[in-house]
């Protein structure tokens, strides 16, 4: 395995653009796209779908078919034969909240970007030693916040490594991590949750989104 980073450059600077993924569990295929298209609307680029539902696959499909204009991702992979059903289904990137090395030589055989997830420094040594760059810091809130992140990466900050972060992350928050250029984004489960994306309450939806667009331009000027 080699010491090359797997999220090329452009992908990164698309998704540190957003820097605030909307991470969603969606039930039914169908709210899928009105979805997609509530957060786009609200300058909210990037999305992560879990892999926790049944639908999860077709939500990708649906959504890489109808509105390509979103960039998503794969959230929860957890096991090797997920890597090429979600390429397949158009995911542009992949993230964990664990680290698994089969998930990570599959990702790397395949061609996924793939963030795994790290809480702590041996993992953050070894997620390095497999050769990725881009780590997923989860769950970092109930962990320490900020300051246990800032903490943990000193002694690897000459590594020059980027890191998703989710995990109680929120808008009285964000801008803690946001503050921070070796963080590419954060994950908000709260800009679109699972009870309003069930529901199809697409006003919630575009006020979070809003709300969490207009912190990240306060913080980071486009």
């Amino acid at each position: 395995m080699t010491d090359q980073a797997d999220f090329p450059p452009e992908l990164i600077a698309r998704i540190g653009n957003c820097a605030a993924i909307a991470a969603v569990t969606i039930d039914d295929a169908d709210a899928a796209v009105p979805l997609a298209k509530s957060l786009l609307a609200c300058r909210i680029d990037v999305m992560e779908i879990t892999l926790g539902t049944p639908v999860a696959i077709d939500a990708m499909r649906r959504i890489r078919d109808e509105v390509p204009e979103m960039l998503v991702g794969a959230g929860t992979i957890s096991n090797s034969n997920q890597v090429s059903a979600v390429i397949d289904a158009g995911a542009a990137f992949g993230v964990a909240p664990g680290l698994s090395r089969n998930v990570v030589l599959e990702s790397r055989q395949c061609g996924l970007p793939f963030a795994p997830g790290v809480i702590t420094p041996t993992e953050m040594e070894t997620a390095i030693d497999w050769g990725c760059r881009q780590l997923n810091i989860f769950p970092i809130e109930p962990i320490g916040g900020i300051k246990y992140l800032r903490t943990m990466v000193m002694p690897f900050e000459h590594l020059g490594l980027k890191f998703f972060v989710s995990g109680g992350i929120n808008p009285s928050n964000m801008t803690a991590y946001l503050y921070h250029d070796d963080i590419t984004a954060i994950g908000g489960a709260w800009i679109a949750p699972r009870s309003q994306i069930r529901t199809q309450d697409w006003s919630t939806v575009i006020d979070n989104a809003i709300e969490a667009a207009s912190i990240v331009k306060e913080m980071k000027p486009r």
